[in-house]
């Protein structure tokens, strides 16, 4: 079995920096076992963030690969707070919203973008979690991808 710090270099993949925060919260928090990740948005490598609501300036499959951006940002506050995605056991928890407009429907597909990339990090059996994919109104900076999430850490990691 490879570890998630191999499976994701084989993806040949970027981490953006890791996001700071942008108001009074904490962009993780670990309790016990848990580490909670609060929302983060598609950070891109150069620091700069994806923005436009999905259909009106981007597209389901632009979205798509937004959600995976957001994914990757996640996996950098991990890095950067925790040392090793290895330390992380299975994702519990994925709360995904997508700033689109009022018709869209396909708010699942779009947080796939994220939940893809989890599973191909942590295997199918420990990176896929329950979830909920909710459509916005607005996100913030018309950000069109917001998750937060929830994972189980190894013992004594």
């Amino acid at each position: 079995m490879e570890s998630p710090e191999s499976n994701f270099s084989k993806l040949g993949l970027n981490l953006p920096p890791a996001p700071k925060p942008l108001g009074v919260y904490k962009p993780c928090l670990i309790d016990g076992k848990y580490l909670y990740l609060s929302g983060h948005g598609t950070v891109q490598d150069d620091g700069s963030l994806i923005m436009g609501r999905i259909g009106q300036d981007l597209d389901i499959e632009e979205g798509k690969l937004a959600a995976r951006q957001v994914g990757l940002a996640m996996l950098a506050t991990i890095k950067a707070n925790l040392g090793s995605l290895n330390r992380v056991k299975r994702v519990i928890k994925v709360l995904g919203m997508v700033n689109c407009v009022s018709t869209f429907e396909r708010h699942p597909y779009v947080i796939n973008g994220c939940s893809e990339l989890f599973a191909a990090v942590w295997g199918e059996e420990n990176g896929i979690g329950v979830r909920s994919a909710v459509g916005m109104g607005t996100l913030p900076d018309n950000i069109p991808v917001e998750v937060e999430a929830m994972f189980e850490l190894h013992e004594g990691a």
